[in-house]
């Protein structure tokens, strides 16, 4: 796969997925109504200083805004590339203030940690 590998939706697992040299990279999200709630970004280390996990957060943000979801970012990564990316988001809908935590979201922190 390229380095322009596309990032699919595994709505099964509830992730984005990106494939490339043999390696997975994933942003982990849950649905909650109308919310799209970003729980974790894991990117391998052999794919790490690619902008891949930035490109996982572009691609949750671009379906919210495609489908009036309002955009949870409780991942510290995802948090922290929307935050250094606003141009990137601009017509997403940002809940910067909510207390929901990725434990309560995902019922399971020994995954996805």
């Amino acid at each position: 796969m390229s380095e322009t590998s596309a990032i699919i939706d595994d709505a099964v697992n509830h992730r984005f997925l990106l494939e490339l040299e043999g390696e997975e990279a994933e942003l982990v999200y849950r649905r909650n109504g109308g919310r799209l709630v970003l729980v974790h970004t894991g990117v391998p280390e052999a794919l790490s200083g690619r902008g891949i996990g930035g490109r996982l957060v572009l691609e949750a943000a671009e379906r919210a805004r495609r489908e009036g979801l309002l955009l949870v970012p409780v991942c510290p990564y995802a948090r922290k590339w929307l935050e250094s990316h606003p141009d990137a988001v601009s017509g997403t809908s940002i809940d910067w203030e909510s207390g929901e935590t990725p434990t309560a979201i995902s019922g399971d922190d020994s995954q996805h940690g």
